[in-house]
């Protein structure tokens, strides 16, 4: 997994849960659980009825920016590419360094350049 980029915005201990999540091409859900634990930051989505209500877990190095007035975070991420990420495990999001390279990876690989 990853950090929040530099320029994204986020000062570690701010609370992300109902901020909307925006793809390059549109809205994907709401933040629904975050953690800013060092080398492994992430962000759980809930995307409602867009992705058939499953929840995605998204590294912090997608986020571009993060505006606190409108409660939006940005990641520089299509929505297929959110779409097609491997699914999320709840029981693996927390502690399981395997699932987070896994999800890391996929992530790193389908990044714009």
């Amino acid at each position: 997994m990853s950090d929040y980029q530099p320029t994204a915005g986020h000062t570690t201990g701010n609370v992300l849960i109902g901020y909307k999540v925006e793809a390059t091409d549109g809205s994907i859900g709401k933040v629904d659980k975050h953690s800013d634990d060092v080398d492994s930051s992430y962000l759980v989505v809930d995307t409602g009825v867009w992705n058939f209500g499953k929840h995605m877990l998204l590294p912090a190095g997608t986020v571009r920016s993060i505006d606190a007035t409108e409660r939006k975070i940005f990641v520089d991420l299509t929505k297929d590419q959110i779409k097609g990420s491997p699914e999320f495990d709840k029981g693996k999001h927390v502690g399981d360094a395997a699932y987070h390279e896994q999800i890391g990876g996929y992530y790193h690989s389908h990044r714009r350049p």
